[in-house]
């Protein structure tokens, strides 16, 4: 669709668009809606004129949190998952940011919308974690509201400018075609480059299952740092005889143990992202051995699975 005919559109029915554009981008699909709020905003004849426009917006993006959080809710950790093997960039995962979410609670949902990839995996996570349904709409709503209204209210005070705007990209569309295809060439080259980078950064020895349980099994066991987020512990069940540890207080959970002696990291990223991160950092702070767990949670439990079940059998 053309820019004049998304203009003609939302003259005739501004609530509309921007419901079905706010409600389809905050589902996930690759639909910005940013612009059309601009857009909106820049028709608007006066102030009182934002309040329905606004209204829809917060309403669909509401709607999809809503969505988002009820999937979390009933598939659990699961949904967080998938969203971190659909990342592009591995050592971008979703048990971090889960992990900041859980320590600044349902206040970081009004700021979700300002943060990418965040606003994203905010919503399933606190369906996860079981977080009150009243106070996450409520964070929610705040949240929307202050995102849309922003760019609504950018685009009424700025009129002239992106009506200006509006008009010259209509007017070479061609070129404004040419320069986003080239955009989206190196904004996909650049995270494929993070990708390459990070696949170098995992050359650091790793430890198999079967190592990892001979070494517990010794008088000088390693210390297991357990990092998977706070939902799937909560699914799960804590690993025994591990310390439940995040990215951003790995030397708390590390506490007086001797730099002498062995670590072991555990996570459920993909490609031990996570795992790997969190060794690199305590190698650079001075622990002399320190490994991932090749495989991670999975492998673990692939790993203790019989031992598990003869335990219960018996």
């Amino acid at each position: 669709m053309e820019l004049a005919q998304i203009s003609q559109a939302l003259r005739n029915d501004a609530m509309t668009v921007v419901f079905f554009n706010v409600l389809l981008q905050q589902l996930g699909l690759p639909v910005p809606a940013v612009p059309t709020l601009l857009l909106a905003g820049s028709l608007v004849l006066a102030p009182e004129g934002i309040v329905p426009i606004l209204a829809a917006a917060i309403v669909a993006s509401v709607l999809a949190d809503w969505v988002w959080y009820g999937t979390g809710r009933v598939f659990g950790y699961r949904v967080l998952a998938g969203l971190c093997k659909l990342s592009i960039n591995p050592s971008s995962c979703v048990s971090q940011t889960e992990a900041r979410f859980v320590r600044w609670g349902l206040s970081s949902l009004v700021v979700a919308k300002f943060i990418p990839g965040f606003s994203t995996v905010a919503p399933p996570i606190a369906g996860a974690l079981r977080m009150s349904q009243p106070g996450f709409l409520l964070a929610a709503g705040i949240g929307a509201g202050l995102w849309a209204g922003l760019a609504l209210g950018a685009g009424w005070l700025l009129q002239d400018a992106v009506q200006t705007a509006i008009a010259t990209l209509d007017r070479h569309a061609g070129r404004a075609l040419t320069l986003t295809l080239l955009a989206l060439g190196i904004w996909l080259g650049w995270k494929l480059w993070q990708k390459y980078r990070f696949r170098k950064f995992c050359a650091v020895p790793h430890i198999s299952p079967d190592e990892l349980l001979q070494a517990l099994a010794t008088e000088q066991p390693p210390l297991l740092l357990d990092l998977r987020g706070a939902s799937m512990i909560a699914d799960a069940g804590p690993i025994i005889g591990a310390r439940i540890a995040e990215h951003d207080f790995l030397r708390d959970a590390v506490g007086d143990w001797p730099k002498e002696q062995a670590i072991v990291t555990l996570c459920a990223c993909p490609e031990d992202a996570g795992a790997i991160q969190a060794a690199r950092q305590l190698l650079n702070q001075g622990y002399l051995s320190v490994k991932p767990l090749k495989g991670g949670y999975d492998a673990w439990l692939q790993a203790t699975r019989p031992a598990q079940e003869s335990t219960s059998a018996g």
